[in-house]
């Protein structure tokens, strides 16, 4: 399979209708333009799927995670086309089909729970769906923080807030930054399964070091070095061990 491509296709104008996203020349920096943290990445992928990234500190998943979510500022970017039409990463179409969980989010500390939940439909558009809602906060066990200010969560709570607020809100991109860094077992089992059955919504990308994660629940797994990706496995070639190997080559 072509680097960076991830998708399954009968046809090359099959898999061309069926792009969610595609990037081209997509280069992000820090503190110059000569210093890229990523560079010159190209990056296609289908709907309905999951799509892990893996890579040693430093490899750009992150990076490229906030590039997407709009918050990282230094970047050039060749091409960007969602759903096959040319937008802008400032688009507001694309801006509301995408919500990300950060590894590390202190924004809304003084926002209850519900209170971010209410603003962040809003803000998309959508009225809250309360029995989905219901729903993940009992698979979550955030029963007791449904009204506790976000500022006074412990990490792992709080991951499970954004978690459970992407979910219910079911966007076509959702953006996961080590998702199960702070969930206890039960979390992180409810996760993998709410991952798996998100195809029946959208995609997701998420990035994570915990390659069993990775293999349990992606339908492709793409490995990032020096911010260029360097492999992708699919279904069927995703073994733990080898793709470690590989990492430490």
């Amino acid at each position: 399979m072509q680097a960076g491509k991830v998708g399954k296709s009968a046809s090359n104008e099959g898999e061309e209708r069926r792009h969610l996203l595609s990037m081209k020349g997509l280069a992000a920096w820090y503190r110059a333009e000569t210093d890229a943290v990523i560079s010159n990445l190209n990056l296609e992928i289908g709907p309905h799927q999951i799509i892990g990234l893996v890579g040693l500190n430093g490899a750009g998943k992150s990076t490229l995670l906030h590039v997407l979510s709009g918050i990282h500022r230094h970047y050039s970017l060749e091409r960007l086309l969602w759903k096959n039409e040319e937008t802008s990463l400032t688009s507001p179409a694309f801006k509301r089909s995408r919500y990300t969980v950060f590894s590390e989010d202190e924004s809304f500390e003084y926002f209850t729970f519900e209170e971010y939940v209410r603003h962040v439909f809003q803000s998309y558009g959508q009225e809250v769906r309360n029995e989905i809602l219901d729903e993940l906060v009992a698979g979550f066990k955030f029963h007791n923080y449904r009204n506790s200010f976000l500022g006074q969560l412990s990490m792992g709570s709080r991951r499970k807030a954004y978690l459970i607020t992407g979910f219910a809100l079911r966007p076509e991109l959702l953006l996961l930054d080590e998702p199960v860094n702070g969930l206890d077992f039960e979390s992180t089992e409810f996760l993998y399964r709410m991952m798996n059955e998100y195809r029946r919504h959208g995609t997701v990308l998420f990035s994570s070091h915990v390659l069993e994660s990775l293999c349990l629940t992606s339908d492709s797994i793409i490995i990032l070095e020096a911010g260029s990706i360097r492999h992708t496995f699919l279904q069927g070639d995703m073994d733990p061990e080898f793709i470690r190997g590989v990492l430490n080559k």
